[in-house]
Parts: structure tokens; C-alpha cells; sequence
């Protein structure tokens, strides 16, 4: 399986760049072929220019589209399973991610109609569509305060939408309390890889 993982956090010091390590090793052990943006890395550009929003406000297909927005459609194409990894800043993902989303998703690729309603969307419908995010309150605290299924909402049935068969988030909480978490967080990873298996076929 060709996994496309979106990666967004600056520090390689990060509890998080230990996670997209485990990720990608487990992938790699199980013969998946994994391909990374890594968005602070890469220096990618969050915010719209004004030509961007005339093509995307007006829905101006005439309007050419920027060369890194290509580039990560062109990784789009090629993957079956699409994997977000990010910490939670402010119960959501950070800006950059946010920024990639509001630039990637282009009209007439990612969503749009045309004059008659029909569909402009060129972008491939993927079997997987991954969200995984590190956080410091436990699970269980952003689920009674209702943030979980906030950014479960947000994430699988907007940002992901009608574009996947398959869509989950993992949450790996409580990272302020580490030493209690790593074994059961660990434990996830090798449960989320080993389900991939499920959706080969």
C-alpha cells in the first residue's frame, strides 16, 4: 500500500517526531511504501495568495494553480491510504496543516461545481484516510468536554469528507504525563498499522 503521510510540527525534538518514527518504521517493517510531507521541513506556504483565493473564491478555473499545491496533488494521486500526524494546539490542528488543506484542496480538484451543479472534483476517491494527533490533555478529559468529537467532526467529515472509503482519527493523549502513556500509545500504532492490512483487498 502507497502511504502519503502529512506531517506538521516544527521540532524534531517533539514527542510527535517520535510517533511519525514509530509510524513510519512499523509501515516500513509491514513492506508499505511511505511518502512524507513534511510541512515545516519543506517550508510550505499555509497562507493563500491573492490569485489563489480569486481561482478558489470565484471558482476561477482559468487561474493557474501554484507549483508546491501540484506537487502534493501529485503524491495525492499516487497514495491508496492519506495519514495526518500533528499535535493539538487550541483543540485543532496547527496553522501550517490548516494552511495545506486550505491550499491543497483546490477547486475543480478537491471540490467545486460547475454552471450546470455538477461535480468538478478530479482528486481520486483513497480506501484510507488517517488522522493521528498527539495531545496533552488525556482522551478521556477532550472527550467529556466534547473537544474530541469537535475535532473528529472537523477533521473526518469536512477535511476528509466523501474523498475516502475509510476514515479514523487516534488520538494519543495525556502526553504531559508521558512515562504513563508511551507503552498504550505505542500499543495503538501497532494496531492502527496492522488494520491496514484489513482494507488491501
Amino acid at each position: 500500500m502507497n502511504v502519503f503521510i502529512v506531517y506538521a510540527h516544527p521540532s524534531k525534538k517533539s514527542y510527535t517526531y517520535q510517533v511519525l518514527k514509530q509510524l513510519t518504521d512499523a509501515l516500513l517493517a509491514e513492506k508499505h511504501h511511505v511518502e512524507l510531507s513534511d510541512l515545516y521541513d519543506m517550508n510550505f506556504l499555509p497562507d493563500m495568495t491573492e490569485e489563489e483565493y480569486e481561482r478558489e473564491g470565484f471558482s476561477n478555473l482559468s487561474l493557474p494553480i501554484s507549483e508546491d499545491v501540484l506537487e502534493e496533488h501529485r503524491k495525492i494521486e499516487k497514495a491508496d491510504c492519506l495519514l495526518f500526524l500533528y499535535p493539538v494546539w487550541w483543540s485543532d490542528c496547527p496553522a501550517k496543516l490548516k494552511g495545506w488543506f486550505d491550499r491543497v484542496y483546490s477547486v475543480g480538484y478537491a471540490y467545486g461545481y460547475d454552471e450546470n451543479g455538477q461535480p468538478l472534483r478530479r482528486m481520486k476517491t483513497l480506501k484510507l484516510g488517517l488522522v493521528v494527533c498527539t495531545a496533552g490533555h488525556p482522551t478521556a478529559h477532550l472527550t467529556q468536554t466534547g473537544i474530541a468529537q469537535s475535532m473528529r467532526t472537523v477533521m473526518l467529515d469536512d477535511r476528509l469528507g466523501k474523498r475516502f472509503d475509510y476514515k479514523k482519527m487516534v488520538i494519543l493523549g495525556g502526553t504531559l504525563a508521558l512515562d504513563q502513556v508511551r507503552e498504550d500509545h505505542s500499543k495503538q500504532i501497532r494496531e492502527l498499522v496492522n488494520e491496514l492490512k484489513d482494507h488491501l483487498m
